[in-house]
């Protein structure tokens, strides 16, 4: 009985359908997570963008059961303080707490699965991590719609970018005006992510949590929207100049700016046919000709029903991806380029992802739907939306700032 049921387990990869062998994941197995099954080696490390979700899950459970001591005493004039004064931190930036309360979702809104518990439990399938869907004109319409309600509340998050502000400020923002739709806003509670928004400055890759930390003149800021709305979750994300010193920049600029462009370059390539692992190339080559680097820890991903799902999109050239689009798909692309080096760090609240060497780092992401010859962004920026291309400047002579033209 044994041998049988162990003949008939799956690769837990979100694009294999291979029989698992006996590896499996030595971090899963550290945390008593079960049939966490892989084929090989690079199957796993293909999936681990994914994959390591589910650690993140099981580690929020068992940092409420084990909070951290190490907590700095809080400022007697604001009582505001850093969680984790011990931790190396890799840049300038420090978590600003208290966190601010949890802020509720009214009950006649549609709650995603995991609302409660914070476990996705529809992409903990076997269906829900390795079958690609193809949408039919119903799906697609609501993907349609959730996407174009994303970004209305992306646009309203952005107006309010100004030095002065808290990213807490942005997150209730970003809660009301989802409310306001009739929408949840889906990173609420997923995996326990304590916010409605990731908000990423700077140094921070993605996945930061909205805090008491006031925006700087000269800041960079990525905002991160997912909407749940109809059944349907619509993803996108940009990166913002704080203030006129941000635009000022040459290095903020040409990472943001490279960001923005690879992105664009790989979303030209999309279309029925195409190869997953084609995305990686273009997108490297962009970042490379701008003297950045790609972040390989996280990919771009499927999405519909289920907020991540297959396929994975790596960002990074010469990836090993399997699988091509074809006409239905929903996927998100949304490289993460870095001024310095593409390795990441966490923080301790086992959410925030930093680079390595504390230098910026951008992103931008849209979900977008293959169609019959080609691809429509559904989550395309409108004419009055906020942010855009900006020129980098290059030099300063006689007391004028000269400019290199944006792609």
């Amino acid at each position: 009985m044994a041998s049988e049921a162990e003949a008939k387990r799956k690769c837990s990869g979100a694009d294999c359908d291979n029989d698992a062998g006996s590896l499996q994941c030595p971090t899963c197995l550290k945390q008593g997570i079960k049939d966490s099954f892989f084929c090989s080696q690079d199957c796993f490390k293909r999936n681990w963008g994914t994959h390591k979700t589910i650690h993140k899950t099981q580690s929020k459970f068992l940092s409420s059961l084990f909070p951290p001591n190490a907590i700095s005493k809080p400022d007697p004039d604001s009582g505001l303080f850093d969680p984790f004064p011990t931790f190396p931190y890799t840049g300038s930036l420090r978590p600003v707490y208290p966190l601010s309360p949890h802020r509720a979702v009214p009950k006649t809104i549609k709650y995603p699965d995991y609302w409660n518990d914070g476990i996705p439990h529809s992409e903990r399938t076997f269906g829900g991590r390795n079958k690609i869907d193809i949408l039919d004109k119903e799906g697609q319409d609501a993907m349609r719609k959730v996407c174009r309600l994303a970004r209305e509340v992306l646009d309203i998050a952005a107006a309010a970018v100004k030095p002065g502000v808290t990213t807490d400020y942005i997150d209730e923002i970003v809660h009301k005006a989802c409310i306001e739709r009739d929408s949840y806003p889906s990173p609420l509670n997923y995996g326990h992510f304590p916010k409605s928004v990731c908000t990423s400055p700077n140094e921070v890759i993605c996945h930061g949590i909205p805090d008491q930390r006031v925006l700087l003149d000269g800041d960079i800021l990525n905002i991160d929207v997912t909407l749940y709305h109809g059944g349907y979750h619509g993803d996108l994300n940009e990166t913002y100049y704080v203030g006129d010193k941000a635009k000022a920049d040459p290095d903020s600029v040409r990472v943001v700016e490279a960001a923005r462009e690879s992105l664009d370059a790989a979303i030209a390539l999309v279309k029925p046919g195409a190869l997953f692992r084609d995305y990686g190339n273009v997108i490297e080559k962009v970042a490379k000709s701008k003297n950045c680097s790609v972040v390989k820890a996280y990919c771009g991903h499927g999405i519909n029903t289920k907020f991540h799902c297959s396929p994975n999109i790596p960002h990074y050239a010469k990836n090993k991806a399997v699988g091509a689009a074809k006409e239905g798909m929903c996927f998100t692309i949304e490289p993460m380029i870095a001024l310095g080096t593409h390795k990441d760090k966490t923080w301790p609240d086992d959410w925030t992802s930093v680079t390595q060497d504390g230098k910026r780092t951008a992103q931008f992401e849209h979900t977008l739907l293959v169609t019959a010859d080609g691809v429509e962004i559904l989550t395309a920026r409108l004419p009055n939306s906020p942010g855009g291309p900006v020129s980098i400047p290059v030099a300063e002579m006689n007391g004028e700032t000269k400019v290199e033209a944006a792609q």
